[in-house]
Order: C-alpha cells, then structure tokens, then sequence
C-alpha cells in the first residue's frame, strides 16, 4: 500500500516533535508496506549509528508487523524464534524503536536514544500516519 507524501510528513513531523519534547536527538526512519525506504531525516545532534539502525527498526517492524521491542523476548536462547535477527540479508533489529502503521501502511524506525524514547518517537510518528 502507497504512503501519501502528506502522511510521510506528518509522520516525520510528529517524530520531530516528539523527539524534541524528550531531548533525544534521533534519526527517523519511514518504509512503506513493501519495505522500502520513503521518508527520513537525522536531526542535528544524533549519532551516526543512529541512521542505519532506524531504518532496520523500520524494516523489521514491516516485517514482522509487530513493535520491534515486541520481538526480544521472542529471540532469546529457548525463544520460539531465536536467531531469527541474523535470518536475513538486511539485518533485523528486535529492540524498541520501530512501529508499525496502522492498516498496512508501511512502518516508523527510530534510533538515536534509550529504546523507551526511540519507541514513543516511533509511536507519536505511526500515530500521525495512521489518521
């Protein structure tokens, strides 16, 4: 499913935001539905890792259709898909910051803080897509 230009927008705006509030500068990362890549920025401030990694979030959380944070527990040593982060040719990350959109509509990674803030910049971006 496409993504309008005015919800990627609104999504990276809302991420802005919400990151600002927190103090946490991050990069945020949009993928459509298919996995591919349609909006992100780095905001001034947020570590160079921080790039790759939210647009992993993102891709996992397509993948999966599941918050990225939702995915750790499922791949711990006994875990029913444990190893499963190094099963792909781009690797999956299973640690808070990615969300999916609502109604199939592609998903938000965000990395540059503690997992707990990269998660509620990723919902305050999903939740603007999703409306």
């Amino acid at each position: 499913m496409a993504i309008s230009a005015d919800k990627i927008q609104a999504g990276l705006q809302a991420g802005l935001k919400k990151a600002r509030e927190l103090n946490s500068p991050s990069s945020i990362a949009i993928v459509d539905g298919g996995r591919n890549l349609v909006g992100f920025i780095r905001m001034e401030g947020a570590l160079l890792a921080s790039i790759e990694i939210s647009q992993g979030k993102a891709y996992t959380s397509a993948s999966m259709n599941m918050k990225t944070g939702d995915i750790m527990g499922l791949v711990q040593p006994g875990g029913p898909l444990y190893g499963m982060e190094t099963s792909h040719r781009q690797p999956l990350i299973v640690f808070a910051g990615g969300v999916p959109v609502a109604n199939g509509g592609g998903a938000v990674g965000v990395a540059g803080g503690m997992p707990p803030d990269d998660e509620a910049i990723a919902a305050a971006a999903a939740a603007a897509m999703a409306g």
